[in-house]
């Protein structure tokens, strides 16, 4: 985020000198747009520019709020207001952003720009990325226990102690059950996931990085159950794949998940939802488990999970934002007004 914009705005005057053009300027909220245009060439400066925020650095969480850096915070908001038109891949997202850029700007010794948030609002769009199709298993579900899935960055926010509290409880009841813990691990990780390893080491089936998108694709289609205990997700893409795979969702019922749930009625998308610790977590999975053992998982709750997750599958979502991309190209999107801020 600090440099990006010096490098590719002299990448982007070598390849204007090359004689090559655009209609467009998209890129990812890493990168300080209002330091692009200020430095690009003046046919690149002129072009309208989408941006586009997987995540914001205002409500990232961290460990300790005094690990946080407000510049990128600051670098999210001027960002947005110098693009034409600022993307968000779900309503959490910009909505949580939103309403903590207030409590950020009085943080400033004065000018606490009131009118930054409904300058941004009024450019922002809501549009979804993309998956990959999943297609769930074709042959009848492999007999054995209940075995259920936690797919995440193995970091803090993610809170996989949740997960191995709640499992420890199951334990304790003496539920039978499997358990696959994978995802991106990295140098330092929480210690959590020793603890939980060495507490559980009976019930693990899958443990660690998958080292192939399809040995990835295999453990959700193999999961009767995938289980989120995240802090943090501004969209949620896993857990998409994971019910596009065929898996039951155990889901927080917050950040971004309901959104993902849309479509379905409120009481549907309970079934799905959880609220609370590590033991409201373990009476809904020790539900699940009861169920699978009587090859009842999904009972009286809805099906076509799978089916409302296609929307977010790249056969959908390339089309829709490649027409929502030449709007903003051919001026079709009124937002690149200079912002009453003041």
């Amino acid at each position: 985020m600090r440099h990006s914009a010096v490098t590719f705005a002299a990448e982007a005057r070598d390849l204007v000198a090359a004689g090559q053009a655009w209609d467009l300027v998209f890129c990812s909220a890493m990168l300080n747009v209002a330091e692009y245009r200020g430095l690009a060439p003046r046919a690149v400066r002129e072009q309208p520019v989408v941006v586009y925020f997987h995540e914001n650095q205002l409500t990232y969480p961290v460990q300790f709020e005094s690990e946080r850096d407000y510049h990128f915070g600051y670098t999210n908001m001027t960002s947005a207001l110098a693009a034409t038109s600022a993307w968000f891949n779900s309503r959490f997202n910009r909505d949580s952003f939103l309403t903590a850029l207030p409590a950020f700007l009085k943080r400033m010794p004065d000018n606490h720009m009131p009118q930054a948030p409904s300058a941004i609002l009024a450019k922002s769009r809501i549009e979804s990325p993309g998956i990959q199709m999943i297609t769930p298993r074709a042959e009848a579900r492999r007999p054995g226990p209940a075995r259920l899935l936690w797919a995440a960055r193995w970091e803090h926010d993610k809170n996989p102690g949740l997960l191995f509290d709640a499992l420890r409880v199951l334990k304790k009841r003496g539920l039978v059950f499997r358990v696959s813990v994978i995802g991106e691990q990295f140098e330092r990780e929480p210690p959590e996931f020793a603890a939980g390893r060495r507490d559980l080491a009976e019930f693990v089936d899958l443990w660690g990085f998958q080292p192939t998108r399809a040995a990835y694709e295999d453990a959700l289609r193999d999961a009767d159950v995938f289980v989120s205990t995240a802090d943090h997700e501004f969209f949620g893409i896993t857990a998409a794949e994971a019910m596009l795979a065929g898996c039951y969702p155990m889901l927080p019922n917050r950040l971004a998940y309901p959104e993902l749930l849309e479509g379905l009625s409120p009481d549907a998308a309970d079934a799905f939802v959880y609220e609370g610790g590590a033991n409201r977590l373990a009476d809904r999975l020790e539900e699940l488990i009861r169920r699978i053992a009587a090859n009842q998982l999904w009972g009286d709750a809805p099906r076509g999970l799978s089916d409302a997750m296609a929307r977010f599958v790249w056969d959908q979502r390339a089309a829709a934002l490649d027409n929502a991309l030449e709007t903003v190209a051919a001026g079709g999107d009124e937002r690149d007004r200079p912002p009453s801020i003041g």
